[in-house]
């Protein structure tokens, strides 16, 4: 610190010019900020192709839920046909959903609350 204060005392120049301003960020406005914080659902939907024993172990597995969460959830996916199982950030939900399908669930996302997706199909 005592070599930038000399080389600041020496040019006589402000140390605030040796750097970028803070305040010259590009400013993100209201609208994006909001659509930024709107929560994204986690879709897992039924199949004919795997079992309800695996489905639970696979909640159990990566979501950390207990035996009767996980159970829940996959009867609700068994007999309403999908079960909202995590919400989070659009990231967070990508990667559960790329999990998902790495056990071989059939999982997409959506937006909370209605509205769009990531591919502009309104949910």
């Amino acid at each position: 610190m005592g070599h930038i204060m000399e080389l600041s005392t020496r040019t006589r120049t402000p140390l605030t010019s040796l750097g970028p301003d803070l305040d010259e960020r590009p400013e993100v406005d209201t609208a994006q900020r909001t659509a930024l914080e709107i929560p994204w659902h986690v879709v897992v939907w039924d199949d004919p192709v795997n079992l309800m024993s695996w489905v639970t172990w696979v909640f159990r597995t990566h979501f950390g839920f207990s035996q009767a969460k996980s159970h829940a959830l996959m009867l609700e996916v068994h007999e309403r046909g999908r079960a909202i199982v995590a919400e989070g950030t659009l990231e967070e939900a990508e990667r559960h959903v790329a999990a998902l399908h790495g056990y071989g669930l059939m999982a997409t996302y959506e937006r909370a609350g209605g509205g769009q997706d990531a591919d502009g199909v309104r949910s």
